[in-house]
């Protein structure tokens, strides 16, 4: 199928320069095609890449490839994407892992807590060596889905309401919004996460139905209104983030001509650049735009630091082996996949 022909961030970063597979001349006597592409929200940080994807498709081809990105849940539900993908409703979407794991449990390991990433390109590389492994393909070919990228989103942070959680201790009995790996580290601090949509999280927070929420720093909190309701964040908490794929079509991904696969392939490079230039240019905006409202910054010591990575880090990856194991997941392999990779990265 199209396994074998997925290239890594890595090797694609080795070449100099947009070393396209196809001639210009070549993507522009292709056929004309036409993509619908499905997420939720407003164009932000988050969706640069997916924006890359679709002007560089539509430049190169001189307007034979076009992708029509349909924000805001315009073709589906952020928790439907993946069915959309399976129905064939549209060729491309994005979805987050923690949505619903039970469908793509060999996802959830990029949820987990506390990876060893100290920075998104060494992100983007584990993300992509990790979509690649067979396993992982497999599951998702369940759905027809074909993982293209990543959406890199950063590490989590909290909004939250009422009294601030200034020690670690205050976390105990909390209702907090928090997805995947990141809920279960949560729990170690005595915490009740819960599962809310990106879409539902403002109302969540605004209602007092949850104390606190996290999303990725700072955009996310920007994005989804947090900041005008929060009173505090977290600065320092940093306890992970998301898996949030851009997923195609396999059949639809058949279809395409070899060319512009190959285009799609080799602009993952800018998209991933393109969405960390945005996610560094909304800090730059939104930390003293915060500053300026009045919410509090909540740093911890390095000691408490330590004392949540000691307790949310190991066990909760000891526990996702396990139950992967009795999905008759290689838990492990996977892991040390992550491991392996960021240290290689990281270099």
């Amino acid at each position: 199928m199209f396994k074998n022909t997925i290239a890594s961030i890595a090797a694609l970063t080795a070449v100099a320069g947009f070393a396209f597979g196809a001639t210009a001349a070549e993507m522009v006597d292709g056929p004309k095609v036409n993509w619908n592409l499905s997420v939720w929200g407003k164009p932000r940080a988050f969706t640069a890449g997916i924006e890359t994807l679709r002007d560089m498709a539509d430049e190169r081809t001189g307007g034979k490839f076009k992708i029509k990105i349909h924000y805001g849940e315009a073709l589906s539900k952020s928790r439907e994407n993946l069915d959309g993908i399976k129905l064939g409703a549209f060729q491309m979407a994005m979805f987050c892992s923690p949505y619903h794991p039970a469908k793509n449990p060999t996802l959830t390991g990029l949820d987990l807590p506390f990876l060893p990433f100290p920075n998104l390109r060494v992100q983007a590389a584990v993300h992509d060596a990790y979509y690649q492994h067979p396993v992982v393909v497999k599951d998702l070919a369940r759905w027809d889905a074909f993982l293209l990228m990543s959406s890199l989103l950063p590490q989590y942070e909290f909004t939250g309401v009422g009294k601030p959680p200034l020690t670690l201790a205050d976390w105990n009995g909390m209702r907090v919004r928090a997805l995947g790996g990141i809920g279960k580290a949560m729990v170690k601090l005595g915490a009740v996460p819960t599962t809310v949509t990106a879409t539902e999280t403002y109302t969540a927070l605004s209602r007092g139905t949850v104390e606190a929420a996290s999303f990725p720093f700072t955009y996310a909190h920007v994005s989804y209104k947090l900041t005008e309701v929060g009173e505090w964040y977290t600065a320092n908490l940093s306890p992970g983030a998301v898996n949030c794929p851009v997923v195609v079509n396999i059949p639809a991904w058949d279809k395409l001509p070899k060319q512009y696969q190959q285009l799609l392939l080799d602009a993952k490079v800018p998209a991933y650049e393109a969405l960390i230039t945005a996610y560094e240019a909304a800090d730059k905006k939104n930390l003293p735009m915060m500053e300026a409202k009045g919410l509090k910054a909540i740093v911890y010591s390095a000691e408490d630091l330590s004392a949540f990575r000691k307790a949310g880090a190991k066990p909760v990856w000891d526990d996702w082996i396990e139950d992967m194991n009795k999905q008759g997941v290689p838990g492990q392999e996977l892991l040390d996949l992550i491991n392996k990779t960021a240290a290689e990265a990281t270099k």
